[in-house]
């Protein structure tokens, strides 16, 4: 069973920076599609970046392009995201996701969607202030 959990979270000024990390545990990350995501209060769910099993890839929505950084450690089985130039906008709970069903899909497309990922970690609460 993949299990995720994230740390990282905090309170920043606007324009500020923090970086969020996932652990995985339960099978190799190498193995994994992975990716972040944000849901603030009263709104769905939305996608913020996902990267490929190498790291080589990385996809952000239009968002936050430019001020975040998504990077994998294979090694350490530890996901990241690097984010700067805070906005208040950016206040929300970020979830790490994983999936296991990667073989075929298209990417980074096919890696958008919520529902495409089985495994979720509990979440962190990011909120920026002015």
């Amino acid at each position: 069973q993949v299990q995720l959990v994230e740390s990282g979270g905090g309170l920043v000024q606007t324009g500020g920076s923090l970086t969020l990390s996932c652990a995985v545990s339960g099978r190799s990350m190498s193995r994994l599609g992975m990716g972040w995501f944000r849901q603030a209060p009263g709104k769905e769910r939305e996608f913020v970046s996902t990267v490929t099993g190498s790291g080589a890839g990385k996809h952000y929505a239009d968002s936050v392009k430019g001020r975040f950084t998504i990077s994998r450690d294979n090694a350490n089985n530890t996901l990241y995201l690097q984010m700067s130039s805070l906005l208040l906008e950016d206040t929300a709970v970020y979830y790490c996701a994983a999936t296991n069903d990667v073989y075929g899909r298209s990417w980074p497309t096919w890696y958008l969607r919520p529902s495409r990922y089985a495994y979720w970690g509990p979440g962190t609460q990011v909120t920026v202030s002015s």
